[in-house]
């Protein structure tokens, strides 16, 4: 059963289409990343995903509930944060945990079990003001973990992480994929992190997603043979005669071409005249594409 479905998801405000008939779903065990420009209804989607809002039309299954007919079945499967944690700073880290605990009708031992999850069991008695920023996410990421839902959705949570915190979460949420077979949704403007920590990405762009897939498969779409060359004006109109069409990026040739394939290049623009100082692989970055998918618009 897939923790996370989403079909046909659609949402009008007015006359405006904020998200158009979008369709996905995560896998049991699966770190999945949401991508998207300012505007892009990326934090829409999420905000029906978790029932903030409902969609004008679409549905959205979780752990095989119709979160529309069936809400609260749905919701017990489901641990979130969006935007910023909701914590009590006067209280310790302890304190907090009971507090959802208590709502949600679970005992002490779910709440050693999450902090034990997190990492945080050692400074669990401490005041929630002296919790650096990473404490405080990883904090929050207990508090969407009491329960044992299947599935946790998390939007942007390692804004504003120094970088050993963005580190810190990224290990937790491979560590809860992998070692705790969970299924976790996350959005984020970190595209490098991003590209290390999910398993499939989707990029959604003026509310319809763009492309989704693996990450490896999306980059490895993406390879090129870089040709760094002594003349690459002369050099790419050497492969252009050839056939063969090359992007200059500076004092290098970009062609999308195989490996295998690039030898008789190479011995082209040695027959006529042009050095040729390295030849190697180029792999797009899941930053690239993001930006050639939405036409370099910026991440929400």
């Amino acid at each position: 059963m897939q923790p996370l479905v989403a079909e046909h998801l659609t949402k009008l405000i007015g006359t405006r289409t904020i998200v158009d008939d979008v369709s996905f779903s995560v896998s049991p065990g699966e770190v999945y990343g949401f991508l998207g420009p300012n505007g892009a209804g990326k934090t829409t989607t999420i905000r029906m995903l978790v029932g903030l809002i409902k969609p004008t039309s679409g549905r959205v299954t979780i752990c095989g509930h119709d979160a529309r007919r069936d809400f609260e079945a749905a919701m017990r499967c489901l641990g979130c944060i969006v935007e910023t944690p909701d914590l009590y700073r006067f209280m310790t880290g302890r304190e907090n945990l009971e507090h959802f605990a208590r709502m949600l009708g679970v005992g002490q031992s779910e709440i050693e079990r999450v902090a034990g999850m997190v990492q945080l069991a050692h400074r669990l008695d401490g005041r929630v003001g002296t919790y650096s920023l990473g404490m405080r996410q990883r904090l929050g990421i207990a508090q969407a973990l009491l329960g044992n839902p299947k599935l946790l959705i998390l939007d942007e949570p390692a804004n504003g992480l120094d970088p050993a915190g963005i580190r810190e979460i990224r290990q937790l949420l491979r560590q809860l994929a992998t070692d705790y077979g969970m299924s976790v949704f996350v959005s984020s403007h970190l595209l490098a992190e991003i590209e290390l920590t999910c398993d499939r990405v989707a990029i959604i762009h003026k509310g319809r997603i763009q492309r989704e897939g693996p990450v490896r498969e999306l980059i490895a779409s993406g390879r090129e043979m870089e040709l760094r060359v002594g003349d690459p004006a002369r050099a790419a109109a050497v492969l252009a005669d050839k056939g063969v069409t090359a992007r200059i990026d500076g004092d290098c040739l970009l062609v999308a071409v195989e490996e295998q394939d690039t030898p008789p290049l190479v011995a082209a623009l040695a027959t006529n005249g042009i050095d040729v100082f390295h030849v190697k692989p180029r792999l797009t970055t899941l930053e690239e594409m993001f930006l050639e998918t939405t036409g370099g618009e910026t991440v929400e």
